[in-house]
């Protein structure tokens, strides 16, 4: 190794490598974002289309379909669904991860263009945005109105507010939840219109023709110009009840005598409240790609700078953000590196038990791990919990390679040879061994390369990190290491009692372990049988433990979902909301609610509890939420239960099961089969909540016209049409101006005047000899039901079966026994599919086992070159399942399951346990081509590499314990990798030193490799018994 020898003899030089690596990587790392993930959001484009007065069975033949037939063609759409409801039509494209955001807008922006022609023509212009339809804000901010009234204060904040927060970074929508934003309100007296003679249409004439503000072009003089400003618009109240309607017998009527005129809210259809007090949210919306930890930062300090101008009393507070969690969790990550240096440092002093010898391998650590950052910047990586997981873990790893070569020079040192000439010569023969040694654990991810989705994403920024860290900690060892040797390790002829004590019980414990080791030789098919056992277990294991996408965390917030039933008004929905707002203030663990009611309808309500933080509470989330369930379900007349919120950037207002039943036939078919599938599941246990989305029922009044009568009289269709969505819906008939901002003009019968469906009756229209016809006589009204809204996934009608999933049960069974529900029930031509958590369990649950598979693949056929046998690699394989074996039940004695996180920590397993079979193979073959015996080589190679054995596995375990015993927020991930390793490695490394050399004395055979095949210098540990450090 001419690096090495260079390093050594130039410590200055070897110095200044790990110094440039150090340097790297702090530039890097301040260069790095923050992120809960890495970038796993899916690009989403949405396109939302209003036809004012259509019903959802127009809307979905007229609108939505003409869209989907365009939007079909479109390159890399994953998943493509629509919702059209009652006036409006909801398209969600989401795109595969390979796809850019801005390109794929693009060309959505593109084919809506060209189906525009296919569109109705009195549609409003579709809106397209790069955010779902149904997107949820990630940060609420209350506004507390102070002096201002609550119109003055909505009108503020549309005006100044919202603007200001629209337009930072990420943001995608600014919702202002609860606002009452002033608009003219003209509310007719319809016996007053008739006793005049006049109809609504006369008064929205009268509106439209009177304001109006019209250029009025400019006087040109000789030397001067005036430019003439014609004031002709309306602005005010008096302005509006002044406006002559008609005249009726000479008289002019105003609209003050047929109606009462008063600024008033535009929209009251829409509640917020927060701890208790009716009041604005406002709810700040990402992208879809948008980085959460950005936005929120920039939220808080805009929030800051608006709180200094804010006028009339009015603040801004910031009530809820999502991204608390992902700071508190990263933090906790690191602290969790914090005390896995610390255990490491302990492991290494106490086989080392010398200071200067252990200050060697312990710098190996931070230069590995501030290296990394360097390599995590040159591939756009950002910092985020799998990345600092992947740091945790090679804290346990990066120390290695330098311990095999400290122990490696200090061999020579203790046979007298200068530092300097030990440290070139045991690097020369150690190095192949650590180049091979680095290269065939950051082998086993390679196959990550295959993986797919969100699930590749997370897998391969977690092990590029991982073998980033190895591969500069095998640098480090190949050059600071040796050089660190040569200046601070010196013979001594003496140690201390404390050494002495430690290496008494050392030397015990190889003499005990090759007694048994012997013994297990002479009883070869014994330990076999075991090991066979133990690997079956690993199979039983494998499918006993349950499975899930990712294991519940503690996100410090429970989410109160209400339904009522369709037709239900604002103040039903309201008077349950404010039931579960009681029982929040109940729960000790709380720090505030936020209630939102009317949105998306006025059926749904969201009540949001925040807890306070992890260390000042004994209950965690999920307890909290268990025990709200049953007081949930005990609220009347609605569908009401709390729930945990998803991890992976998902829907925080998706529910864990969420079942697609596809088909061609017509809504009211697929509504029986829907009922059908779910009277099946509902004597299923696994399953709570259980509900569909297609709902048929809401109540509706249907108007029925009679046309011979409406052409006796000479009124048209349209007429009549225009006069009930004035009266009964209020219609927007113009625009006012104030302080430079426009607000509606609103037309509508008083509310008490619509209470009842008999109100329709009383309503007037002009006949062709200018009487004046009551409605009643032209039409009929009957009471009906309508779908809430028609909904297509893929393009095809589909109903969405959602549930929540019981305490004790997994997602994995749980959708099992739906597909087996699917397969009994429902009838041939009807398809089934996944969305939302459901179908990334899915994608993962297939992508994980590929490269699962392939790892076991990849690292074989390292270990087959790198040992030029295809025996050899197989008797190392053989730790695999043993680990497995142990890992999986560390998971099941700790009530964990197969999610991705501790598949993750099983991918890792793989390149680990494997290193273990590598120490003992390699030594034993250099054993053999020396010329000793199998049996003999074999068991003197197992007891000299039992301490090292020992010492990189207290190290790594050690190292991993921090995760397993994790508290806090998103500690629930962090224990399962954290137990999948620590059970994998104590079991693994304890079968692994019965197991291989019996394997290898079995499946290596009589034959050695011959000594000219081969250099004797090369492969791990090149020592004839064990090395001892001076104190």
């Amino acid at each position: 190794m001419k690096l090495s020898e260079t390093c050594v003899r130039r410590p200055v030089f070897a110095t200044v490598l790990s110094l440039i690596i150090v340097l790297i990587g702090v530039v890097s790392y301040s260069r790095l974002t923050v992120r809960e993930y890495p970038q796993i959001e899916v690009p989403t484009v949405s396109v939302i289309t209003t036809y004012t007065g259509a019903s959802p069975e127009v809307v979905e033949s007229q609108v939505t379909k003409p869209l989907e037939d365009q939007l079909a063609g479109i390159e890399g759409v994953d998943v493509m669904t629509s919702r059209s409801r009652s006036e409006r039509s909801a398209i969600t494209i989401q795109f595969d991860l390979s796809r850019n955001p801005e390109a794929a807008a693009a060309e959505v922006r593109d084919k809506v263009s060209r189906a525009r022609r296919f569109l109705p023509d009195d549609i409003d212009e579709p809106i397209i945005n790069k955010v779902e339809a149904d997107s949820q804000p990630i940060i609420y901010v209350a506004v507390q109105a102070g002096r201002n009234s609550p119109i003055e204060a909505s009108d503020y904040i549309n005006r100044y507010v919202k603007t200001r927060l629209s337009v930072l970074p990420g943001a995608s929508e600014v919702r202002v939840f609860g606002e009452r934003l002033p608009s003219m309100r003209i509310y007719i007296d319809r016996a007053k219109l008739a006793g005049y003679n006049l109809t609504v249409q006369d008064v929205e004439d009268a509106l439209r023709a009177q304001n109006v503000e019209i250029p009025a072009g400019r006087i040109e003089s000789q030397a001067r110009e005036f430019s003439v400003v014609a004031s002709t618009d309306l602005r005010t109240e008096q302005q509006f009840n002044d406006v002559v309607v008609a005249n009726v017998n000479g008289y002019p009527v105003r609209i003050r005598d047929v109606a009462t005129v008063r600024i008033a809210p535009a929209e009251e259809r829409i509640l917020s409240r927060f701890n208790g007090q009716e009041g604005l949210n406002i709810g700040v919306m990402r992208q879809a790609t948008a980085n959460p930890l950005d936005l929120s930062r920039a939220v808080r300090e805009e929030v800051e700078r608006l709180n200094e101008v804010l006028p009339g009393g009015m603040k801004l507070t910031v009530t809820y953000d999502t991204s608390t969690f992902i700071e508190r969790s990263i933090e906790s990550v690191y602290h969790t590196i914090g005390e896995a240096v610390v255990l490491v440092v302990l492991v290494i002093f106490f086989f080392l038990r010398n200071v200067r010898a252990s200050i060697i391998p312990i710098v190996t650590i931070p230069v590995s791990l501030i290296g990394a950052c360097g390599l995590m910047y040159l591939f756009g990586f950002s910092i985020n919990t799998l990345t600092l997981l992947a740091m945790v873990l090679a804290i346990g790893l990066v120390v290695d390679d330098a311990i095999v070569v400290l122990e490696n020079v200090f061999r020579h040192i203790e046979q007298g040879m200068r530092p300097m000439q030990a440290a070139i010569q045991g690097t020369r023969e150690i190095g192949f061994a650590v180049v091979a040694m680095t290269l065939t654990l950051v082998t086993v991810y390679a196959p990550l390369a295959f993986a797919t989705g969100r699930t590749g994403r997370l897998f391969i920024e977690f092990a590029l990190t991982l073998a980033g860290s190895v591969l500069v900690s095998g640098f480090i060892a190949l050059t600071l290491t040796p050089m660190m040797c040569s200046v601070l390790l010196r013979h001594q002829a003496g140690h201390g009692r404390l050494y002495n004590l430690i290496e008494g019980w050392l030397v015990w414990m190889n003499s005990r372990y090759r007694q048994a080791l012997q013994a297990a030789l002479r009883h070869r098919w014994i330990v076999v049988a075991c090991g066979v056992g133990v690997a079956l277990a690993c199979g039983v294991l494998f499918k006993v433990t349950p499975s899930e996408l990712a294991p519940v965390e503690d996100r410090g917030v429970v989410r109160g979902v209400v339904t009522a039933p369709e037709g239900a008004t604002l103040d039903y929905t309201l008077s349950s909301m404010l039931e579960i707002e009681k029982l929040y203030e109940q729960v000790p663990e709380g720090q505030g609610s936020q209630v939102i009611v009317g949105f998306p309808t006025v059926t749904d309500g969201i009540a949001i509890l925040r807890l306070k933080p992890w260390e000042e509470r004994t209950r965690s989330q999920q307890e909290i939420a268990a025990a709200l369930q049953p007081q949930f379900a005990a609220l009347p007349g609605v569908r009401a239960f709390p729930t945990n919120p998803p991890s992976f950037g998902l829907r925080p207002n998706s529910k864990p099961i969420e079942f697609i039943i596809l088909s061609q036939a017509s809504y009211p078919e697929l509504a029986r089969i829907a009922d059908d599938f779910m009277a099946e599941l509902r004597d299923y246990p696994g399953l709570m909540n259980l509900d569909s989305d297609l709902r048929l029922n809401t109540p509706e009044l249907r108007v029925h016209v009679d046309r011979d009568k409406l052409a006796d009289v000479g009124v048209d269709v349209a007429t009549v049409g225009r006069t009930l969505e004035t009266m009964l819906g209020g219609r927007q008939v113009t625009r006012f101006k104030d302080s430079g901002e426009q607000y509606d003009v609103i037309v509508q019968v008083l509310p008490r005047d619509r209470a009842n469906p008999s109100d329709i009756s009383d309503i007037y229209v002009r006949a062709r000899d200018g009487s004046m016809v009551q409605l009643d006589n032209l039409l009929t009204v009957r009471e009906g039901v309508s779908p809430q809204s028609l909904n297509h996934f893929n393009r095809l009608r589909a109903v969405k079966i959602e549930a929540a999933i019981a305490p004790g049960y997994a997602m994995g069974e749980v959708l099992a026994h739906m597909e087996a529900v699917a397969a009994k029930v429902l009838p041939p031509g009807t398809q089934t599919d996944l969305d939302g958590q459901s179908r990334e369990f899915r994608d993962a649950s297939g992508s994980i086992y590929m490269v699962f598979a392939m790892a076991l693949v990849f690292i074989y056929l390292v270990l087959a070159a790198q040992f030029e046998s295809w025996r050899n690699p197989l008797v190392i394989m053989l730790s695999v399942p043993l680990s497995m074996t142990g890992a999986l039940l560390a998971l099941r004695l700790t009530g964990g399951t197969l999610s991705i996180y501790s598949q993750i920590g099983l991918i890792t397993l793989v390149g680990l346990i494997t290193k273990h079979g590598i120490l003992i193979v390699e030594f034993a073959t250099q054993l053999r081509d020396e010329g000793k015996e199998l049996f003999e080589a074999v068991v003197e190679a197992s007891v000299l590499r039992l301490r090292p054995i020992l010492m990189t596995t207290g190290a790594m375990v050690l190292g991993t314990v921090p995760l397993a015993l994790a508290h806090g927020a998103g500690a629930e991930s962090r224990q399962q990798i954290g137990w999948v390793l620590v059970g994998g490695l104590s079991l693994g490394t304890l079968l692994t030193l019965f197991v291989v050399p019996v394997a290898y004395t079995l499946i290596a055979g009589k034959g050695r490799r011959s000594a000219a095949d081969e250099p004797a210098d090369a492969g791990h540990g090149a020592t004839t018994g064990p090395a001892r450090i001076p104190e």
